[in-house]
């Protein structure tokens, strides 16, 4: 079975040292989001998934869910361990306290996130549905819908899920054929069959939320017409209770690659009685509320995975005895050296480690700027923030999606046969990894997002507010000898990368073809980039805690980690630059029946 555990000391770092998140407790709400109460929290989290979730993911991976008459069954252990989960209070850990939260910063989720995935991926969906279903109905939802749906939610009695997809169309959603007809008393019956739904049917709550999306009778074609509805599994008395059961019903399940604990149903409603949630027409509003949390809750899964993978990778290289070191025996008191002593299984490990760490620190990032959007009492300090958030989203989604399956594939090149086969764990690793590269959007989709939305979003307004912090950082450190091996090349590779981002933006301008083609590599070269800001960030830190001697070990291996960074997996933004720099002739001048 496959080891963990949770990297706490990472995370205290970047929360007590890089970012200073203690800044968040003076945010209205937050006053009670001190260091130690994080520390407090994350502890607890951390015994929670290496202890109750961590034992059952590798069962549920062989066992999956079980269809059968329109019923769902979890694998052994998942019901109790929801049960542990929700007892805890976890599911309300940054819900509102009107409707029974904790109202604590959604970092704090960010990171109990990372853990939940790497410890069982699929058991990680059925909360993390929920979650993004509350956000939706908690900022677009009417009061009466909130009151009567909420609480539960928070508690995970109730869960949720988010119904898009259907069998004729996926990423184009303005092609849905499901249909919402009012019934005159302020409800609608709506009709359709939605596909790909995690968690649409399960045995772990009483009652399902699901959010549908639909078009009225009248509505306006394509994604100007539809609109978000509130259809519960089970329609709900007036005192809150559980009534009788609704049209939403479960056809079947997939059967699938990965994440097989996790039920993906195919859902149909048939004349299912639901509520609206936000303004007719506008459902896709009300709707990328859930989707860009999901987005950046889909990038932590990635991030869990890469964790787990390096974890278990680096355990492997440390035991397996295989051949002796390039220069002779480094351990010749045993039969044969770990494998770790060989440059090439290094490669691995550190590019493993050092894109994982770098990834880690920007999803503290995003979710310190998430949460300064949230409850800053300035309204430029929100914007600019929420500006901030909307750029890294489609980065981070689609970095670490990649990573995580790249990490997961290294785990097993490490570990070689004993990676292939079932026993160690690390190919569950590969095949749950695979979905978080599709869901929530293709990472071809946030490629398109970034150069199509986000990069001409107010002549680049969106950009500078990385462009700046970075420029700053390296116009202040310019003599610190801390930097002196690795900040000249960041900085001509950073000023190279604005230019390209010029050249994209004129070239597009002309020829949409153009950003299209070079969306990709875009994206991969602008994450790296981002990657690289946050090794800076973190070797000013380590450099400042070296004369720590208790801790002395932590800090040299993250300055040694970010050498390799910088030397070995930077660099890969030249070769993205120079794809883009051959524009979109070579991509799109085959035509068709040539392929």
């Amino acid at each position: 079975m496959p080891t963990y555990k949770a990297p706490l000391t990472d995370m205290q770092f970047l929360l007590n040292d890089v970012f200073d998140a203690s800044q968040l407790a003076k945010l209205p709400g937050y006053e009670e989001a001190t260091p130690d109460m994080f520390q407090s929290i994350l502890e607890e989290g951390a015994k929670l998934c290496e202890e109750v979730l961590l034992p059952i993911n590798q069962s549920g991976d062989i066992e999956g869910c079980t269809f059968k008459d329109g019923v769902v069954t979890t694998p052994k252990g998942f019901k109790e361990a929801y049960e542990t989960f929700t007892q805890g209070g976890w599911m309300g850990l940054s819900c509102s306290k009107e409707f029974g939260g904790q109202g604590l910063p959604l970092l704090l989720n960010f990171l109990l996130d990372e853990m939940v995935c790497s410890a069982n991926l699929s058991f990680g969906m059925y909360p993390g549905l929920s979650h993004g279903a509350y956000n939706a109905i908690e900022k677009h939802g009417v009061q009466e819908l909130k009151e009567k749906y909420l609480p539960k939610m928070v508690t995970g009695e109730w869960s949720g899920t988010m119904c898009l997809t259907e069998p004729h169309c996926g990423t184009d959603l303005g092609l849905i054929k499901t249909k919402a007809i009012p019934k005159g008393d302020g409800s609608y019956s709506i009709s359709g069959t939605k596909i790909f739904i995690s968690a649409g049917e399960q045995d772990l709550t009483e009652n399902i939320i699901h959010l549908v999306l639909a078009k009225l009778p009248d509505a306006p074609p394509g994604v100007r017409g539809i609109s978000l509805f509130l259809v519960p599994k089970f329609l709900v008395k007036d005192d809150g209770g559980i009534g009788a059961r609704n049209g939403a019903v479960c056809g079947s399940i997939e059967h699938k690659m990965g994440i097989k604990a996790s039920a993906t149903c195919v859902m149909n409603f048939d004349n299912a009685t639901g509520w609206l949630v936000g303004v007719p027409n506008k459902g896709m509003k009300a709707m990328f509320t859930m989707m860009n949390e999901a987005r950046l809750a889909v990038g932590l899964q990635g991030l869990g995975i890469a964790e787990v993978a390096y974890q278990n990778g680096l355990s492997y290289a440390k035991d397996r005895l295989q051949g002796r070191g390039l220069k002779g025996a480094v351990f010749p008191d045993k039969v044969a050296d770990p494998i770790i002593v060989h440059p090439d299984v290094r490669r691995m490990l550190l590019t493993m480690k050092s894109i994982t760490e770098g990834a880690r620190a920007l999803a503290v990032w995003v979710g310190m700027n998430l949460d300064i959007e949230t409850k800053h009492t300035d309204a430029t300090t929100r914007e600019e923030a929420g500006e901030l958030v909307a750029l890294l989203t489609p980065i981070t989604k689609a970095l670490m999606t990649d990573h995580g399956f790249d990490a997961a594939n290294l785990a097993v090149q490490i570990m070689g046969g004993h990676g292939y086969i079932r026993e160690y764990g690390v190919e569950q690793f590969v095949r749950d990894a695979r979905i978080t590269q599709i869901y929530e959007g293709t990472n071809g989709i946030q490629a398109l997002d970034l150069v199509g939305r986000k990069m001409p979003e107010r002549f680049g307004r969106m950009l500078r507010r990385f462009f700046w912090p970075c420029a700053e950082f390296i116009k202040e450190n310019s003599s610190n000898p801390a930097f002196a091996d690795i900040l000249p090349n960041f900085a001509k590779t950073f000023q190279r990368f604005q230019m390209i981002s010029l050249l994209m933006a004129q070239r597009s301008f002309a020829n949409p073809e153009e950003a299209g083609a070079a969306a990709t590599d875009y994206l991969r070269g602008f994450s790296l980039l981002v990657l690289g800001y946050m090794w800076l960030l973190m070797v000013k830190t380590a450099h400042g805690k070296l004369a720590d001697a208790s801790e002395k070990s932590f800090y040299e291996s993250k300055l040694k980690t970010a050498d390799f960074y910088f030397a070995k997996v930077l660099p890969e933004i030249n070769a993205r630059m120079m794809n883009i720099q051959a524009g979109s002739k070579p991509v799109m001048g085959m035509s068709a029946d040539l392929f």
